[in-house]
């Protein structure tokens, strides 16, 4: 009977449970290869013969058809891509602040706050009221902050950062106060090094928010010049499935399925290139014992 040590029994377990996450991850994986392969294939081809991993017969026609006004899409991605970055900044540095202010337990009103942010994460007041104070008393009716204010604040995340924030060690903060660190610097110097994988996350969600978001702009955005990719890939969307019921009997439908694909390729594709510079932080750790004895 062979025998195995400690050490052959730990690279044994460690294997298996990477081919297990391997098989896992190949597994998610098929559903994205599927539609990178429907969005390159001849619609006729993929109506009689379903999705494959490889496009059967490849063709072009529906990133042509979405390419037929390239300014659309341009101006589009343009607008997503300037509401994500400052939304995304704007709205990690204000909740960080807010965060950071609720994780303080000498602060008197501490509990009052929290219980405000969390109520509004079980209550709001409805669509009739949030569209008149966003049109009539704000006056944000087509403007870009009506696609940037409504997420800049989650309580959500606001209450994990807290969380994270409170789990900070007290005493090195107590001692950069008696060096003379101010709220600031301390904020800036000390609590957001030591919490860069809790900000990447809640930064990534943030973008992922506001890149998918397309309620806002059907709410509030009626110039087609502000039109998100989300609104304008939708609209997209409606267009060809009218577009294919009217020429069906032609002969020369427009590719709908391939170019349902193609518009998924296109909003993923920086989604995907971004995370691969976050995901990092999910999986890394980090050392909260930065004093001695810790």
């Amino acid at each position: 009977m062979i025998t195995l040590d400690y050490k052959a029994r730990t690279k044994i377990i460690r294997a298996l449970i990477l081919l297990f996450i391997g098989i896992i991850c190949v597994i998610w994986l098929i559903p994205l290869v599927m539609i990178v392969s429907a969005s390159f294939t001849e619609e006729r081809t993929l109506v009689t013969k379903g999705y494959n991993l490889i496009p059967p017969q490849f063709s072009l026609d529906a990133y042509k058809w979405l390419g037929n006004d390239p300014s659309l899409l341009i101006r589009s991605y343009g607008v997503s891509i300037a509401v994500t970055a400052v939304g995304t900044v704007l709205g990690v540095f204000v909740m960080a602040l807010l965060a950071y202010v609720l994780s303080r337990r000498d602060l008197k009103l501490r509990v009052v706050l929290t219980f405000i942010v969390f109520f509004t994460m079980l209550f709001n007041g409805g669509l009739v009221p949030y569209y008149i104070n966003m049109t009539r008393v704000l006056g944000l009716k087509n403007s870009l902050w009506a696609l940037i204010l409504p997420y800049m604040v989650t309580p959500f995340y606001v209450l994990l950062l807290r969380t994270y924030f409170s789990a900070l060690p007290k005493d090195l903060l107590d001692a950069a106060r008696v060096d003379g660190a101010g709220e600031w610097r301390i904020f800036f110097q000390i609590v957001v090094p030591l919490s860069t994988p809790a900000l990447a996350t809640v930064g990534l969600f943030t973008m992922l928010q506001y890149w998918n978001d397309m309620y806002q702009a059907l709410l509030f955005i009626e110039n087609q010049y502000l039109y998100p990719l989300q609104y304008t890939l939708y609209k997209l969307l409606v267009n060809t499935q009218m577009l294919n019921e009217l020429t069906v009997q032609t002969g020369a439908p427009v590719p709908h399925l391939s170019v349902t694909m193609a518009m998924a390729v296109i909003a993923i594709g920086p989604v995907a290139f971004a995370f691969l510079f976050v995901q990092k932080y999910f999986v890394r750790g980090i050392t909260l014992g930065s004093l001695k004895g810790n």
